[in-house]
């Protein structure tokens, strides 16, 4: 009687190798660190922190246990996958690395770059951001090529779309974290630092890169602005297009007055003469005016919805 197979062994898990799309029959060369350079315009730091300290540890033990994926660059290679093993090997006082090298174009190596290195279990935002960026730009190019559909798709999709089906973001999300490829560096590393919160720095990135200068000033003699303070100072550059330092606090700081003072409204008689014939009670016209107001922001608040949706989706198809 054949052995009856419990469930978990009919699930097969995917390895690094897998991930990487390193197959069995490549094999790994002892390559010269000094003849590999970092990928172009790389945007995973490679920290010196405790991990890394762990990563050397474990390579000084067991050496590089997982090869790193190359690619013939001029007289050398270019990295694809591995900068961190190879700074720590670097550490651990090694001169070669383990690696498999393989031919791809800039488009399918940018897309493994930014696969491999997003299995990582702490990905910072500005790191998403640009990883997701360089992904979409390289689908997009795919998509362009008349010899292709989308990336590994029978259908043709939106880059967007892709890039979310291939990270496991929604589309919106997707196009937020691309949104912070816009913003300047101090402001960068606020939303990395947790001190900016990521609705805020997508609102920030619409300024432009002077306002942008002015406004990490700001923050720094000031501390964090609020959303609805950049909202303010975007409606009144909508308006006026350009805007000096000095205006731009005074904007700030009027939005914020306008958000923590109390609100009152007082409506003149005559008008509610106009409006409500002497039938109606001053309760009566409250409720009324209560009731109107309410269908009004249902109808803005969907608006709005829709309005999100359509600037969150106005990529090119690939």
């Amino acid at each position: 009687m054949a052995e009856k197979k419990r469930p978990g062994q009919q699930m097969k898990l995917q390895n690094v190798e897998e991930i990487l799309g390193v197959v069995g029959e490549e094999r790994a060369l002892e390559i010269d660190i000094s003849q590999i350079k970092p990928f172009k315009d790389h945007p995973f730091k490679v920290v010196d922190d405790a991990k890394m300290d762990d990563l050397v540890n474990s390579i000084k033990l067991n050496g590089v246990l997982t090869p790193v994926i190359v690619r013939p660059s001029g007289r050398g290679y270019e990295m694809i996958s591995g900068h961190r093993r190879m700074h720590a090997a670097t550490r651990a006082g090694l001169t070669t690395i383990p690696a498999i090298s393989r031919e791809m174009d800039d488009d399918t190596a940018t897309i493994v770059m930014v696969e491999a290195n997003d299995q990582r279990e702490e990905v910072l935002p500005s790191e998403k951001a640009f990883a997701y960026k360089m992904k979409y730009d390289a689908l997009k190019s795919q998509g362009a090529r008349s010899d292709l559909t989308s990336y590994q798709v029978g259908t043709k999709l939106r880059a967007d779309e892709e890039v979310a089906r291939m990270v496991g973001e929604s589309k919106n999300q997707v196009y937020r974290y691309m949104r912070l490829t816009d913003l300047i560096q101090p402001l960068l590393d606020l939303v990395d630092t947790k001190k900016m919160p990521l609705a805020t720095a997508v609102e920030v990135s619409y300024l432009d890169k002077d306002t942008q200068e002015y406004l990490a000033l700001f923050i720094r003699d000031n501390g964090m602005v609020k959303s609805y303070q950049i909202a303010a100072l975007r409606k009144y550059l909508a308006e006026c297009k350009i805007i000096s330092k000095s205006k731009m606090e005074e904007v700030l700081q009027e939005g914020f007055n306008a958000k923590t003072m109390p609100k009152s409204i007082t409506i003149p008689e005559k008008k509610l003469k106009y409006y409500f014939s002497s039938n109606y009670s001053l309760k009566d016209m409250e409720k009324i005016i209560y009731r109107l107001l309410d269908d009004w922001k249902a109808k803005s608040d969907a608006f709005m919805k829709k309005h999100a949706q359509e600037e969150g989706g106005n990529a090119d198809e690939v």
